[in-house]
């Protein structure tokens, strides 16, 4: 392979501990430490998110392209895609980690006709079947760009017209394909474009009927070509669309189990998407693992005083903790991992700023498992929820959550006990507990 795109990292980004100087280095991620039975990579399986990291430009909604890549510099679109595939190859090997995931769009271009853009991709999976077969580096998952082309401004799945479901439903067909020949381990369905603007023009219930029948059709291939990997919907509340149908967890979850969908997808969380739902990234992990159905995670951050998808790189000490006590008491993401879906901000216009960016995400959630893994040994918050809820272990408590009472037995029971004595909930002493931990 080549080793011509980032000069400034001749090798690989050392672990250097918590006391090095150098920004070029992890501070807390060393791969083959053991934390909890698992070495750090097993546990967080992080990932470079192709379409930001290889494809961004850093254009907003107010500025065109700012960034220029050593990458994107043939006019011809094949010529181009094949660089930056070689590009995006050296990056992940020198920062040191396993996983990649992308959109068939961002590997291969779209052609004049459906058919090109399916010969396109065709030959950029080749390559990346040989890319990965020389290097170990593997594809987390896959997803098709069911949002970029202007076919899609009325929605893909949930499109009104029967030719532009078609349209997609072969797109994905051809994903799938991609992922499969490439052994990607999950494929993620996102609704860019899967919902609606106004309900003048909108028969709710129509669509979301086809969407189900969209995703029971992906479904039936899945099967006939014998993919393993694990099925994914990752929820977005908005943006583009006004109200998205796979608006947050529990949304998604009611829309999987509504059209028996429920046993053959996980949710993917995004931390940015929660905020833009009005959750914490915290409580959307925590709706999808108490359904059993945490399946993998996109990890960033959103800006909390503007009201978009800013996609930063996650820094939060507190954010990424949580994130982890959640992942490791449910015995970790299974075929999911730690996906950056985010972008280096416009004035950072350097390549060697998606390093620094990388890293200090990389380090951030290293951190977190350390924290977590203390906290869950010591039980730390465990020993205090255990006790509040001790009251349904027992007694009337545990008559109710097994269905022996009714109504007129709690009746019966409160005028016999009495009224309840308060207790407190204990949050300022739980937070500093964390704090301890975290400071």
């Amino acid at each position: 392979m080549q080793d011509s795109f980032f000069p400034e990292v001749p090798s690989q980004i050392p672990f250097e501990g918590k006391d090095s100087k150098n920004p070029l280095s992890y501070k807390y991620y060393d791969a083959k430490k053991v934390v909890a039975g698992k070495t750090m990579a097993e546990h967080l399986r992080f990932s470079v998110a192709y379409w930001h990291t290889m494809k961004g430009s850093g254009k907003d909604i107010f500025g065109d392209d700012v960034f220029q890549r050593p990458w994107t510099k043939s006019n011809d679109m094949m010529e181009r895609a094949k660089a930056t595939l070689e590009a995006a190859f050296e990056f992940i090997q020198k920062l040191g980690i396993e996983y990649y995931c992308f959109h068939d769009r961002d590997i291969a271009p779209e052609g004049e006709t459906f058919a090109q853009s399916c010969k396109n991709l065709e030959t950029i999976v080749a390559q990346a079947k040989a890319l990965q077969k020389s290097t170990g580096i593997k594809l987390l998952w896959g997803t098709a760009n069911l949002f970029g082309n202007p076919i899609y401004s009325q929605g893909a799945g949930t499109n009104p017209d029967a030719h532009v479901f078609a349209h997609a439903a072969a797109q994905v067909k051809h994903a799938l394909d991609a992922t499969y020949e490439l052994g990607g381990e999950n494929y993620v369905f996102w609704g860019g474009r899967e919902g609606y603007e106004t309900l003048l023009n909108t028969n709710l219930k129509h669509e979301l009927e086809q969407m189900a029948r969209f995703m029971h059709l992906a479904v039936d291939y899945k099967n006939k070509i014998g993919f393993k990997g694990q099925f994914l919907i990752e929820p977005k509340p908005a943006e583009p669309s006004k109200h998205q149908y796979d608006f947050d967890s529990a949304t998604s979850l009611a829309f999987l189990r509504q059209f028996d969908l429920i046993d053959h997808f996980k949710l993917n969380i995004e931390a940015n998407h929660a905020t833009l739902a009005g959750h914490t990234f915290e409580h959307e992990l925590t709706v999808a693992s108490a359904a059993g159905k945490l399946g993998s995670v996109d990890a960033n951050r959103g800006d909390l005083l503007l009201g978009w998808d800013t996609d930063q790189f996650p820094t939060d000490l507190y954010s990424t903790t949580m994130a982890m006590i959640i992942i490791l008491k449910q015995g970790g993401l299974g075929s999911g991992g730690l996906n950056f879906d985010a972008k280096p901000r416009r004035s950072s216009i350097d390549t060697i700023d998606l390093f620094h960016a990388h890293i200090g995400g990389i380090d951030t959630f290293a951190r977190g498992l350390l924290i977590a893994d203390q906290i869950i040994k010591e039980k730390a918050l465990d020993n205090f929820i255990e006790e509040r809820y001790s009251s349904y272990q027992s007694g009337i408590g545990a008559d109710i959550m097994a269905g022996k009472v009714g109504l007129e037995d709690l009746d019966q029971w409160i005028l016999k006990n009495g009224k309840p004595t308060m207790k407190s909930g204990r949050q300022e002493m739980l937070e500093n507990v964390v704090n301890s931990y975290i400071i």
